[in-house]
């Protein structure tokens, strides 16, 4: 950890602080998870190794990267490629009343469809996908982070634990209400994506040919 100083504090994931903080060699901006280890009994989290074994195998452009590991005394760092922001942070700038800029929308959509696509092919499911772990830049980039609670899987897929749950509450007809500035493709789109039985919801490879995303910049 001698390599690494932290800067602030700049949020908490699913088992540990986060930090912004420097390489000292490169002078490079990253970020620091700290998994506190509790005894030397218990080692390191399950949580933990699941999601630096995971990383290890994920590279893609729209999946935050995993730098290095290092440990010091009862704690763990992760060292991240270091993001401005998370996706809630910037809904919550936006003022009341006002929607996210709608080509904005439908290029995150693409980017994390996506980084959802690669796990998907690599049998990874992340089964936290949140506002709160979904990365952003400046320059229009988002990607999937905090694969905490992911795992692998195999054919066929097995019934998960209850840990994950679903927020549910949408009609196909009060979406239309709730999400107006959305146009009949991304309506669309998002319906196909709620379909509460797995086998019958799009899967995230067949929505990226979505009509929704004809008119996207795909560059």
């Amino acid at each position: 950890h001698d390599d690494y100083v932290k800067i602030e504090k700049i949020g908490e994931g699913t088992y540990g602080v986060v930090y912004k903080g420097r390489n000292k060699k490169t002078n490079q901006i990253v970020a620091l998870k700290k998994i506190r280890l509790e005894s030397e009994e218990e080692g390191v989290p399950s949580t933990a190794i699941r999601e630096i074994s995971i990383l290890k195998e994920l590279q893609h452009p729209n999946i935050v990267s995993l730098q290095d590991v290092v440990l010091q005394e009862s704690n763990l760092f992760l060292v991240f490629e270091f993001l401005q922001m998370d996706l809630k942070k910037y809904m919550d700038t936006i003022a009341s009343g006002k929607f996210m800029d709608k080509e904005l929308v439908k290029s995150y959509t693409y980017q994390i469809l996506q980084g959802i696509t690669y796990c998907h092919s690599r049998r990874v499911l992340h089964r936290d996908m949140k506002p709160q772990n979904l990365l952003i830049d400046r320059n229009g980039i988002i990607k999937l982070a905090d694969f905490g609670l992911a795992r692998a899987f195999g054919i066929p897929v097995r019934v998960y634990t209850h840990e994950v749950r679903i927020m549910w509450g949408y009609t196909h007809m009060s979406l239309c209400d709730s999400v107006k500035n959305l146009g009949e493709d991304g309506i669309d789109l998002l319906a196909k994506c709620l379909v509460y039985n797995p086998a019958k919801r799009i899967s995230a490879k067949v929505a990226l040919s979505h009509p929704y995303f004809d008119d996207l910049d795909k560059k």
